[in-house]
């Protein structure tokens, strides 16, 4: 199975990238962002909890962010791979997905940082809250999401260079060209 993490701040176009990875290679995407605003909008009891906390730019706890993970890889047991979007944000949550994915006789085959430096990512927040309305968007809420990224997030990825599975990719620059340099990394995996 080809299960990889797509990672970087929000913004860096994991979203974008992650579509056209799907289509290359047939596989699932599952975004804890997806899956939080679905709950969300479905007014789902963990939905109004998860509301709360990104309302105040905050993360999820591990514990409800991995059981709807887990939930979610379940509902896709012929999947061919999974790329992870939004998801380890926090070194338990890392090791919890590696015990969870060796349960099911799998792992994670790599890990892609897309680098993307902060007014960049100002900037395409800015765009895509004008284009989509996200309330996760919000300038108020925005500053508070990228510092969390990079004050918390980015610990994650000493975890998983420990293991020799983080690649870094230029996340700025047109789409086509970014997408050329993860399908590199990826068929490498």
């Amino acid at each position: 199975m080809l299960n990889f993490v797509l990672f970087g701040p929000p913004g860096a176009g994991k979203g974008t990238q992650s579509q056209k990875l799907i289509d290359k290679y047939q596989l699932i995407h599952i975004s804890t962002g997806d899956l939080f605003r679905a709950h969300i909008k479905d007014q789902t009891t963990l939905g109004q909890k998860v509301s709360q906390l990104i309302a105040d730019g905050q993360l999820v706890p591990d514990e409800i962010t991995i059981a709807m993970l887990e939930e979610e890889v379940d509902k896709n047991p012929q999947a061919q791979g999974i790329i992870f979007d939004g998801f380890p944000r926090t070194v338990p949550q890392a090791k919890a997905l590696d015990a969870f994915l060796e349960s099911k006789g799998t792992a994670i085959s790599g890990v892609i940082a897309l680098d993307v430096d902060q007014a960049e990512l100002t900037k395409r927040i800015a765009q895509r809250q004008l284009e989509t309305g996200r309330v996760d968007d919000q300038a108020d809420k925005l500053q508070k999401r990228i510092e969390e990224y990079f004050n918390k997030t980015v610990q994650v990825l000493p975890y998983y260079e420990a293991q020799n599975k983080l690649t870094k990719v230029n996340g700025t620059g047109e789409i086509e060209n970014i997408f050329t340099d993860l399908v590199a990394v990826v068929d490498q995996f």
